[in-house]
Parts: structure tokens; sequence; C-alpha cells
């Protein structure tokens, strides 16, 4: 196995753990798995094709999908919900 699918799939375990964490904490966590996940599947795509790409982009948008609605809402100047457990 490749070292950028090794590293995809700490990516995802990680990405599980910080979905078991209590909401406030998974922030951190959490935005840095995002960043990350564009250069992550850049490296799948250049090291094994588009096809790892696409299924790659296909979990990432499913397991955040939530926090891209958000940003997506944000850049739209549309109205957003911070959930309760986020809210001071």
């Amino acid at each position: 196995m490749s070292l950028p699918l090794i590293m995809g799939c700490l990516w995802v375990i990680a990405a599980t753990i910080t979905a078991m964490l209590p909401m406030k904490q998974q922030m951190v966590p959490g935005m840095t798995l995002l960043v990350l996940a564009p250069v992550l599947l850049l490296w799948i795509g250049l090291a094994h094709g588009l096809l790892w790409v696409a299924l790659g982009l296909f979990a990432f948008v499913s397991m955040f999908r939530r926090p891209l609605i958000y940003f997506a809402r944000r850049v739209l100047g549309l109205s957003v919900e911070v959930p309760a457990e986020l809210q001071k």
C-alpha cells in the first residue's frame, strides 16, 4: 500500500475519533481535518488517479456535509444556524 493511501486511512480514523468527541471539542480537530482533506485528496489523485479522488471526495463530502453546508451558506450570504451546543 502506498503512503498516500495509508495517510488517507489515518485521516479516516482521525475523523471517526473526532466524531465521537463532544460537539464543543470537535471544532479544532474537525477544522484541521477539513483543511487537510483537499491536500490529501490531491496527493492520492497524483499517485493513483481520478477514480480514487472521486471515491475520497464522496467520503469527504459525506462526512463533512454539515460544515460544508454551513460555510457555503456563509459565503452566499444566507442565514446560518449554530447548533445549541455551540451557542454561548
